[in-house]
């Protein structure tokens, strides 16, 4: 804002809540109409995410963990391609002013952009007479050429996750009601499956690990088994997948042994952020090893095998499980 001028509303928007953010040198302070972004000699990885109200997060979500959330779908991407933070801008669709909510926005927001070393560098607010919506551009860094693909899957690898599936979607299914809301009785079960869904744990501290091991990967976003079709896909491979072998939680593996939910709600529910990748079978264990150093949990689920058709899924008894839904589509 130039000295001596009237605020608008946008600008004393802005200056309240988000200027005390921008503490990157690039961001200016957020009086120009855009960043400088340093790359030190490094690829820039960028990816985008918007979160919408009533899509992504539920409209009576605590205002924190949708800020939470915004920022950390986006480094759970950063993270699967081997990049560390940079950086994000934000585009904010607000119905109206309200401090209420904005400033534990903003407070989490300002806390987590600290904790994964992503400032600030500029963005937009915008009124509008529909659903809430964030939208966050994060820029990551990585040596050159060394952007982690999709594409890179081999027969005879190995496919790896980390941490656990299907948390997420029975965090909303418990926001929801119905039956799993009422079979989970266990009030710390519930509150750790809801905070898996409204706060996702991006796997920032292996984004070097997956660089330095895995030949293919992404994140886990719309669904474990979805979103390994979409990686066999791009590779022009396909995989066979042990489905005893996915990682559950013990809220999780409850709720499916006493028949509340099946697999395919875990496997195919979403906003799991975790991350999958291909690594050769001889670095398997080095990869295990680095992770745990790391503090991350990864589980070998399968094998990549010759061929395009959709990847399999092989039961405890050796049978081959169809799934109707592989993943969450918003079309």
């Amino acid at each position: 804002m130039a000295s001596g001028r009237p605020a608008s509303g946008e600008d004393a928007l802005i200056a309240r809540y988000f200027r005390p953010l921008a503490t990157d040198p690039g961001a200016f302070g957020l009086d120009d109409d855009a960043a400088a972004l340093k790359s030190n000699g490094e690829d820039v990885v960028v990816t985008t995410d918007a979160i919408v109200e009533g899509v992504h997060f539920l409209p009576d979500d605590p205002p924190d963990t949708v800020a939470r959330k915004a920022l950390r779908v986006n480094l759970s991407d950063l993270a699967a391609k081997g990049a560390a933070p940079a950086g994000f801008v934000l585009t904010l669709a607000l119905r109206g002013v309200d401090d209420a909510w904005l400033k534990p926005f903003a407070a989490a927001l300002g806390e987590d952009a600290t904790q994964f070393n992503c400032p600030l560098l500029g963005g937009d607010t915008v009124s509008t007479p529909g659903p809430l919506m964030v939208s966050v551009t994060a820029f990551g860094r990585v040596p050159p050429g060394k952007m982690v693909h999709r594409s890179g899957a081999r027969p005879g690898e190995r496919v790896m996750v980390t941490g656990t599936v299907g948390d997420a979607a029975l965090g909303l299914a418990i926001l929801g009601g119905g039956k799993v809301h009422a079979a989970a009785t266990d009030l710390a079960a519930r509150a750790a499956l809801v905070g898996r869904y409204r706060v996702p744990q991006p796997r920032v501290a292996m984004a070097e690990i997956v660089r330095g091991f895995a030949n293919a990967a992404m994140d886990v976003s719309d669904g474990l088994a979805g979103d390994l079709t979409k990686l066999c896909g791009v590779s022009g491979v396909s995989a066979v997948i042990d489905l005893a072998s996915i990682p559950l939680s013990d809220a999780a593996r409850d709720l499916v042994a006493r028949g509340v939910v099946g697999l395919e709600t875990l496997i195919a529910g979403g906003d799991d952020y975790e991350i999958l990748c291909v690594v050769p079978e001889d670095r398997v264990e080095a990869f295990a090893q680095a992770a745990r150093r790391s503090g991350v949990a990864v589980s070998s689920i399968g094998t990549v095998i010759a061929g395009v058709m959709a990847p399999r899924f092989i039961d405890a008894q050796g049978k081959e499980i169809v799934f109707e839904r592989l993943s969450y589509s918003h079309f």
